[in-house]
């Protein structure tokens, strides 16, 4: 164990990082957010979700007027720093859970187009292209549309949530297919290939053993910046009123509800969610754009 973290700090990915005031910035970021919103449970002021502990009288609190209260309340009393804190754990967990959908069926669709070739390597990317023409955001909606009309109504809240996370990674999937199949088509040319056909190993044991971990770098600068990207489309999703609902409020949703609050002075209500989601995305972005200079060995 103490031999391979002197390795990792001696390689030039920590070289990197510990040197890129953007990195260590942005990861400082991300940490708080990521400590905030997994460790709400036990460290948030209040539960809003708790209808016992709320009351109206509290409705409308200004912020920063009592450490109670730091960041305000909302129309039905609840906290909104305790509010944004389980906000951002939901679009966290929407998102991850998105882009991991995303990335094992891009993944797995690039490795077989670009080792396969041929007409399937044709057929797999043209449809690839055809969803690729459509805004992401439309695509999660006709998906979100289709599966919603299919489910009982009495039971859209509890599916909701798997019903975002499928149509954000059914809308993402052609980036890391495209990048993937690239990838493969130069590594399928290469001798260690070439020389594990020979000695008789399967297709899927080359493409899982060896061509995978060798198209990984790329893939993971794609996860990471999908990742901004998903949280962004679930927060559009909720606020256009088709995502989650207002059980299980992420920031999205608490933005659409003090929408509604916005031109009447409680402009708190969604100016404190919204800044949250665009400083979570930010950080995410900023790590992404790290991690993609620092692997690129070009830029060494």
């Amino acid at each position: 164990m103490s031999a391979t973290l002197a390795r990792w700090r001696d390689s030039d990915l920590w070289h990197s990082f510990t040197h890129s005031p953007v990195a260590l910035g942005a990861t400082l970021l991300a940490a708080v957010f990521f400590v905030g919103a997994f460790g709400a449970p036990w460290i948030a002021p209040h539960d809003p979700f708790n209808i016992a502990s709320l009351s109206l009288l509290n409705s409308f609190r200004h912020p920063f007027a009592s450490w109670t209260y730091p960041l305000g309340t909302d129309e039905q009393g609840r906290d909104m720093l305790s509010a944004i804190m389980f906000g951002t754990r939901v679009s966290l967990l929407v998102g991850a859970a998105a882009v991991i959908f995303a990335l094992v069926a891009g993944v797995g669709i690039g490795l077989v187009a670009g080792y396969a070739g041929g007409w399937l390597d044709g057929l797999l990317m043209r449809i690839a292209d055809i969803q690729l023409t459509f805004p992401a955001i439309l695509m999660a909606l006709l998906i979100d549309g289709v599966f919603s009309a299919l489910v009982p109504r009495d039971r859209h809240d509890s599916v909701q949530i798997y019903v975002i996370v499928l149509a954000i990674g059914i809308s993402r999937w052609p980036q890391f297919a495209r990048v993937v199949r690239g990838s493969t088509l130069v590594e399928r040319g290469k001798d260690y290939v070439a020389a594990a056909r020979v000695i008789g190993i399967g297709r899927g044991r080359i493409l899982l053993g060896h061509i995978l971990p060798n198209v990984l770098g790329p893939v993971l600068v794609i996860g990471t910046l999908t990742l901004g990207l998903a949280i962004l489309d679930e927060a559009t999703l909720s606020f256009l009123g088709v995502g989650l609902p207002q059980t299980q409020p992420s920031l999205g949703t608490l933005i659409r509800i003090g929408d509604d609050f916005l031109f009447s002075g409680q402009w708190w209500v969604t100016v404190f969610p919204g800044v949250a989601l665009m400083l979570l995305v930010l950080a995410i972005n900023l790590l992404g754009d790290w991690l993609r200079d620092a692997l690129n060995p070009r830029l060494r």
